[in-house]
């Protein structure tokens, strides 16, 4: 195991504050915060999974879901142990929920495995990315050197210190798992203060970053009409109808167990989103629905056509649609593999 004091944290005599993400926890002396990756040591804190990782595979880009950054590109993804929230649903609690083996990685042994397995990123995804972030800022300036893009998949509860000192490591693709409206994540995410998630929307937008937003709608929790709105009504206030946006389907998983999503309960999100002003919503986890395709906002000619995770054809031309000439939100090129 590899300790190393963390770069997010105050001293507050011999308790610490760590500054990782907004639950902000002051911590005793030979204690650990809430997500138990952080411990003070005589008043200093530490990280204890810098550079342990639970799982590293390379990936398709559009399995994140990111369905417009570096299109058809893989991108080597890991991840560590823990997580900062307590959703009963969680789809990755085997690493989540617990703590496996300590077998330490470094930097420069991350990137030339990338480099090995022709990656053309570097992706940070699997349980909450940002318990890892002291090591990803180390990975992510030596990825940028070697030109690998590198991006997050977060449930976005990060300060504010943290977004910028990634984006400044080279960190620019950002995606955000919106649990649901104010009550969904007092109820069942311990608390989660919702604003700060939609503040860390806004201001990745405004840092540089390529945001897109998904919604895992779950069956009786934040599936009716009124949530639906209010996190598409957000989503566009605090990004902007460019930003993609994801609502995905749901399957039973660790502690909850209510029914798989019905399909048309993500059409219907889907529709709402359109019709309030998105100009790349998407459904999720349903191989071979037509709402995973993207279509030009203006002429709605099919430009990406994919199946599942998979892209079949890809006729996005400069950045615009070849039909009408309209410009397409995409970070980075298409990558025919």
């Amino acid at each position: 195991m590899k300790f190393k004091e963390s770069k997010f944290y105050e001293r507050i005599n011999e308790k610490v504050r760590c500054k990782l993400c907004e639950h902000r926890c002051i911590i005793n002396n030979e204690e650990f915060g809430l997500c138990k990756t952080r411990k003070n040591i005589d008043g200093r804190l530490y990280t204890i999974v810098y550079g342990i990782l639970s799982a590293i595979e390379s990936r398709p880009i559009e399995i994140k879901p990111f369905f417009h950054y570096w299109p058809g590109s893989t991108a080597l993804t890991f991840s560590t142990w823990s997580c900062n929230f307590k959703c009963p649903w969680c789809q990755n609690w085997t690493i989540s929920k617990f703590f496996g083996s300590f077998k330490y990685y470094s930097p420069e042994e991350i990137v030339e495995m990338a480099i090995r397995n022709k990656d053309e990123g570097l992706c940070s995804s699997f349980q909450e990315p940002t318990l890892l972030t002291d090591w990803n800022i180390d990975l992510f300036k030596i990825g940028r050197m070697y030109g690998l893009y590198c991006c997050y998949v977060s449930n976005g509860y990060m300060t504010l210190e943290v977004l910028r000192e990634l984006y400044e490591a080279g960190m620019d693709g950002l995606k955000i798992d919106i649990k649901g409206d104010r009550e969904v994540y007092e109820k069942y995410c311990n608390g989660i203060d919702y604003e700060k998630i939609w503040r860390n929307v806004r201001e990745a937008k405004r840092m540089g970053y390529h945001v897109e937003l998904v919604n895992l709608i779950i069956t009786n929790l934040n599936d009716d009409e009124e949530c639906i709105r209010e996190i598409i009504e957000r989503g566009l206030k605090e990004a902007d109808p460019n930003t993609p946006i994801h609502f995905t389907r749901y399957f039973p998983a660790y502690e909850f167990h209510a029914p798989p999503t019905d399909v048309k309960k993500l059409e219907f999100a889907y529709e709402i989103a359109r019709k309030m002003g998105f100009l790349y919503p998407y459904i999720g986890n349903v191989p071979g629905h037509k709402y995973e395709n993207t279509y030009c906002p203006n002429c709605q000619e099919p430009l990406i056509k994919r199946y599942n995770y998979r892209v079949l054809s890809y006729r996005i031309e400069r950045n615009r649609c070849p039909k009408c000439g309209f410009e397409i939100n995409i970070r980075g090129n298409y990558i025919k593999k």
